[in-house]
């Protein structure tokens, strides 16, 4: 049964209605027409939908939306600004990181949480932040640059 939901995502107060137990990604790609996080697998084994919920990178398609009413989620359009990008924005443009395209969201949104949380990661704490995330394209490389040039420009 839908009910009102208040959310507050990319610092914007905003109502949807929905079940409780709705994926969070369902509501911020169809109800807030945020397309930032993408539908991969459903499972939370690839990461296209990760958003974060107070800083933290989490997997929206999994996520219930009634358990962020009261937290700040933010997605890869809350991050930065064409302006301003994030740091992670910054070095994705810089090192051309990115091949498809598809998988990209989920490592700009978990790299960005891991310079949230060490503002200088070794490479090894980048690859291992980086490991549950598939690109099938095969860029993990490239993904690992450009987290390890963000925390440099951060």
């Amino acid at each position: 049964m839908a009910t009102t939901l208040r959310l507050n995502v990319n610092g914007k107060l905003s109502r949807v209605s929905a079940s409780a137990d709705t994926p969070l990604l369902y509501v911020l790609r169809n109800d807030l027409g945020l397309h930032g996080p993408r539908f991969g697998c459903g499972l939370a084994q690839c990461g296209a939908c990760t958003v974060h919920m107070n800083g933290k990178a989490i997997r929206s398609c999994i996520t219930p939306v009634a358990s962020v009413v009261g937290q700040k989620v933010v997605t890869l359009e809350g991050l930065g600004t064409p302006l301003k990008p994030h740091p992670m924005q910054q070095a994705f443009i810089e090192t051309q990181a990115s091949q498809c395209g598809y998988c990209q969201n989920g490592f700009l949104m978990t790299g960005a949480a891991l310079l949230g949380r060490i503002a200088a990661p070794t490479k090894l704490q980048v690859r291992q932040e980086l490991a549950s995330l598939q690109c099938r394209c095969g860029t993990h490389m490239r993904y690992i640059r450009a987290v390890e040039r963000a925390a440099r420009i951060g």
